[in-house]
């Protein structure tokens, strides 16, 4: 069946597109200024409405989760999953992190051992706690419960109520009518989540593609240069627009299937040929302690100090994971017809958390030790040339250095290609008029989305100040978010009343 264009959702996606990405081509050193000044100010004046936000979404879901509205399965009632699990868990994951998890697990800690929370010394023991453990906090339960709210919001109604709209929109649809296509509000909820899915991924693919080019560039001995960036970018774009092309089943699926595995075989051979010891004694340590300090991280505001950490670490991942929600959300609502609401909320939060734990313990761990023990100086290098060539050195410290930087790079790159595809279907789906459950939008609109997500990392790259800029980037386009997630959430209460009325 050929799918409709919705042309208004079409042309003002199209519209934020350009407005974000000339003003900074044009006035690159003015963007460089402006965007990350209003991230301080935002995180300064709204941090502590991000935090209870947080806090509000995970009491909500546990009461969705462990209720009686848990056992409401998305489809028909005798409706089985339509992926197996391990399908299903590794398109997930892999929508929800993107390489950006190879980048900040490999060097989080570092930034928290030289700048500790807490008030704890640089460099002590204390610090050093903090620093293994504060990464699994922003990747683990809490990322993943953001993800599930607006997959669940979305789910129910698509699923259960048969709204026709593969939207962010259709989360509210109990508040805003059935008639998604011509209503004001919604149509700017739907403007709201690709301005914000824009700047998310733009941050996610704008960290990855200097780090794939150092590592590459070290095991291939090609220099670094803002070309090769842009030919990385360019490889990215064309793998995920042809998986994109294939479809659901024959390329998002696989592709993820595949990332998983090669993900986990580099993970292996880290393990086995790096400090083994270390690396599992450190992860058995970092879990406990952030475990009992959980409810002391997520309800820190460092109220007397105010030193920022709590705006430049926290604030910044609960900005990116809202903005970055809404299309986790409607992907992972594409692919979850026959789980119920149980199964979705704990399979996102359980294996979504370990999966990115994994990375942290034995790749941050390994790069810790390394740093600890003088063999390569991962701080130093940080300090002195940048994060990208701190984590070349770390991957190039292993036996085989060179084939291990390549596989890391590959697996950086498909990691890159299933997150956009993920988004490229979300934003498909957003600009179709109609989408009942069981169809995919059309392979051309698909495409198109997936070449667009190429032009605001290359853009916000060449910006002077780049990490800061692109993490700014995602503050600012997420505080409308916020608004969205409360509606989402009287908008669902509503409709469950209204079934079980």
């Amino acid at each position: 069946m050929k799918q409709e264009i919705d042309r208004g959702i079409f042309l003002s996606a199209l519209f934020l597109v350009l407005l974000v990405c000339v003003p900074i081509i044009i006035w690159p050193e003015v963007a460089g200024v402006k965007i990350p000044a209003t991230y301080d100010w935002i995180a300064h004046n709204f941090g502590l409405f991000y935090q209870w936000t947080v806090i509000g979404i995970v009491v909500f879901l546990g009461w969705i989760a462990f209720g009686k509205h848990g056992a409401i399965r998305l489809g028909e009632a005798d409706e089985r999953p339509e992926f197996s699990t391990f399908s299903w868990v590794s398109m997930l994951f892999c929508a929800g992190v993107g390489a950006g998890l190879m980048y900040w697990a490999t060097i989080e800690w570092s930034f928290y051992l030289d700048a500790p929370p807490f008030g704890a010394k640089p460099g002590s023991d204390e610090a050093l706690a903090w620093a293994t453990s504060y990464g699994l906090f922003h990747w683990g339960i809490i990322a993943w419960t953001i993800y599930a709210l607006p997959t669940v919001c979305i789910a129910y109604p698509y699923y259960v109520k048969k709204i026709p709209y593969l939207r962010l929109s259709t989360a509210c649809s109990t508040l805003l009518g059935k008639d998604l296509e011509n209503n004001f509000w919604a149509r700017i909820i739907d403007a709201m989540f690709m301005l914000a899915l824009l700047a998310g991924a733009g941050t996610s693919m704008g960290l990855a593609v200097p780090m794939i080019s150092a590592t590459l560039g070290d095991a291939l001995g090609l220099p670094r240069s803002y070309g090769l960036d842009i030919a990385i970018v360019a490889s990215c774009v064309a793998i995920f627009a042809f998986t994109v092309f294939l479809g659901l089943e024959r390329g998002i699926q696989r592709l993820a299937d595949l990332n998983v595995i090669l993900a986990f075989l580099l993970l292996a051979f880290i393990v086995v040929m790096g400090p083994t010891l270390f690396i599992l004694r450190m992860g058995t340590e970092s879990i406990g302690f952030m475990l009992q300090n959980m409810i002391r991280m997520v309800t820190w505001t460092d109220t007397v100090n105010r030193t920022g950490f709590v705006e430049d670490w926290t604030i910044f991942y609960w900005a990116w994971w809202i903005a970055f929600g809404p299309f986790v959300g409607i992907f992972v609502t594409r692919i979850s017809r026959g789980r119920t609401l149980r199964q979705l909320i704990l399979s996102m939060a359980l294996f979504g958390s370990l999966g990115a734990w994994i990375f942290y313990i034995v790749i941050g761990n390994y790069a810790l030790f390394l740093d600890l023990n003088g063999i390569v100086n991962v701080r130093q290098i940080m300090k002195e040339v940048d994060p990208a060539q701190a984590i070349a050195a770390i991957i190039g410290a292993l036996p085989f250095g060179a084939a291990a930087q390549i596989l890391f790079a590959a697996v950086s790159i498909i990691f890159i290609a299933t997150t956009y595809n993920s988004a490229a279907y979300a934003l498909a789906s957003s600009a179709t008029r109609r989408l009942i459950a069981g169809e995919d939008p059309g392979r051309w609109h698909r495409l198109f989305w997936a070449i667009v997500l190429g032009i605001l990392p290359v853009t916000l790259m060449a910006v002077d100040g780049g990490i800061k800029v692109m993490t700014s980037a995602v503050l600012v386009a997420s505080l409308p978010l916020l608004i969205i997630a409360i509606m989402m959430c009287v908008s669902l209460i509503r409709s469950l009343q209204e079934t079980a009325a």
